[in-house]
């Protein structure tokens, strides 16, 4: 066991002592962390707790769920970031707001939001990085944006970036507390009814298939989406609003397959290429219309609006993006069923 003295000899790191207040105390570590060190985000503290950079009395403690007292001395041991990973990349953004504490951007289909197995560059962080230099959020020790919330690789549209750990922290708790709020658009399979509910069902890692995600029951994590039926297009699609007070990974297009209506395009949960062209056989639809509604190259997903209240001024923030081009299109074109 490593006492802080020992941790500091081993890097030229930051060092931050904070003592346990009355309202830290009895608090979990990382919940007594984020009202001590309020400029640092819960999510970044759990990773130092997590790597061993977190003593509690000297000891070094890695359990983000233990219990402090009043009067614990607690050091927060901050590496720096790290410069090679992720690297800079000069990769074209769509900038909706930017001040000095966050940027709203309009994500375009086919980008990753950062980098993992199988794809180390060529991101969102990579653009970010390159786009905002040193002023952006170190998460997890590792120089990165402060992405608060993630849309899939092919889903496009509104996403908030922190600049740095106070707005992450502010943007992150208004995340937790589902007053950040999302609406996304949607183009799926058939029409729903009732054309109005809420699909209330835990999402969990798909048992079998490890780059799906599931209704899981008590296996999964609660997820809860809103959703209405802002167009039908005759009984063979529609389009839909969704508004998610959760946010699990594929969220809107699991909870839209299990009430058997997927998304368009989709190419995880969509639905069968013959069941497709059925569908399409029922419109008076051109050829060249029908083959670009079934081989639609990506989920029909859009994350339309985002409101949020600004983490440094408080004001309230709310911006909404139009559809692009392709989504544009496949509007267009079964608006005429």
């Amino acid at each position: 066991m490593k006492s802080v003295d020992e941790m500091v000899d081993l890097a030229e790191d930051d060092v931050i002592s904070v003592t346990v207040s009355d309202e830290a105390a009895g608090q979990r570590l990382d919940k007594a962390l984020s009202i001590l060190c309020p400029d640092y985000s819960r999510t970044r503290l759990q990773a130092l707790i997590e790597d061993g950079a977190v003593c509690v009395n000297a000891i070094v403690l890695v359990d983000s769920k233990h219990k402090v007292k009043m009067g614990d001395v607690l050091d927060v041991i901050v590496p720096p970031a790290v410069d090679d990973t992720p690297v800079a990349q000069n990769i074209p953004l769509s900038v909706v707001y930017e001040d000095d504490d966050l940027l709203v951007i309009n994500k375009q289909a086919g980008l990753t939001v950062h980098p993992g197995a199988g794809q180390r560059d060529g991101t969102l962080v990579n653009a970010l990085l390159y786009h905002c230099g040193d002023t952006l959020s170190g998460i997890g020790g590792v120089k990165r944006p402060g992405i608060v919330h993630r849309l899939d690789k092919d889903t496009s549209g509104l996403m908030v970036v922190a600049k740095h750990d106070r707005a992450h922290q502010g943007l992150s708790s208004q995340l937790s507390d589902r007053t950040l709020g999302r609406v996304y658009q949607a183009f799926v399979w058939r029409v729903p009814t009732p054309i109005k509910g809420t699909v209330d069902q835990p999402i969990g890692r798909h048992p079998t298939h490890r780059l799906k995600m599931a209704v899981r029951g008590r296996e999964g994590r609660e997820a809860r989406t809103h959703y209405l039926v802002a167009a039908p297009y005759g009984d063979v699609a529609s389009c839909v609003e969704c508004v998610l007070e959760s946010g699990r990974t594929h969220q809107i297009r699991v909870h839209m397959t299990y009430l058997k209506h997927p998304l368009i395009g989709d190419p995880l949960y969509g639905i069968a290429a013959q069941e497709t062209k059925s569908l399409m056989a029922k419109t008076s639809l051109t050829d060249k219309d029908k083959a670009f509604v079934t081989n639609f190259p990506r989920q029909a997903l859009h994350a339309r609006e985002i409101h949020f209240v600004h983490p440094v001024t408080e004001d309230d923030m709310s911006f909404e993006i139009d559809l692009p081009a392709d989504l544009m299109r496949l509007q267009t074109i079964l608006a005429k069923i």
